[in-house]
């Protein structure tokens, strides 16, 4: 199987099924065509057998698919059967929302560091419990907690300066908040999360009816 291969739309709606599915479990829900699937996703049946089809043979032909086990299957595909170290980088209104979102938490995502350069900030006592580094020991506290994932909520011009440290710590995967697009070597995946430009997408829409 080439992983590289594998579009990326299809990974998003894994995650999108995984959660769906979890839901489901939570309802006592224990087997579940593609059909009633779908329409709970937002896609068609056949979409859904295409996608699960990139990694094997899943669900049973006239019955379905086994809640739990589809779960605990998404679960390997997408290395979500373990936790992940994340470092916060940046505690402004966004990061300091994002660090207390306890979403992170029940996917497996834990906050394990936190830095910034305000000096009201660094050596307080966030509520998870973490206390707040300054970015000049990012490298030391990054390896130290076995960070695997950076996150950048600081401004746009100091992103790529962090970027460059989390790359410098071992980090190979960073999402961004920065309104800025930053450059990092190909070892390196980063996903840009712009709100903007989500909302000239809807704008998009609204303006011409699409």
């Amino acid at each position: 199987m080439k992983f590289a291969k594998i579009p990326m739309a299809t990974i998003n709606r894994l995650s999108i099924y995984m959660r769906t599915l979890q839901e489901l479990l939570e309802e006592d829900v224990e087997v579940i065509s593609s059909e009633r699937l779908a329409k709970q996703c937002g896609v068609n049946p056949a979409q859904i057998r295409k996608d699960l089809a990139y990694f094997g043979e899943f669900g049973v032909r006239g019955v379905g698919y086994h809640v739990a086990d589809l779960v605990n299957q998404i679960k390997d595909i997408l290395g979500l059967s373990r936790t992940w170290n994340l470092a916060m980088v940046g505690l402004g209104n966004i990061g300091s929302s994002l660090i207390r979102h306890g979403n992170f938490v029940k996917h497996g995502y834990i906050f394990t560091a936190a830095f910034d350069v305000d000096p009201q900030k660094v050596g307080k006592k966030l509520p998870n419990g973490l206390i707040v580094n300054h970015v000049d020991e990012l490298e030391d506290v990054v390896r130290e907690r076995d960070v695997h994932i950076g996150v950048i909520a600081t401004p746009a011009g100091a992103a790529q300066s962090v970027a460059n440290q989390l790359i410098l710590a071992g980090i190979n995967g960073i999402l961004n908040f920065a309104p800025v697009q930053i450059q990092v070597p190909d070892c390196c995946h980063v996903e840009n999360v712009d709100f903007t430009i989500k909302l000239d997408c809807i704008a998009y829409h609204l303006s011409t009816g699409v």
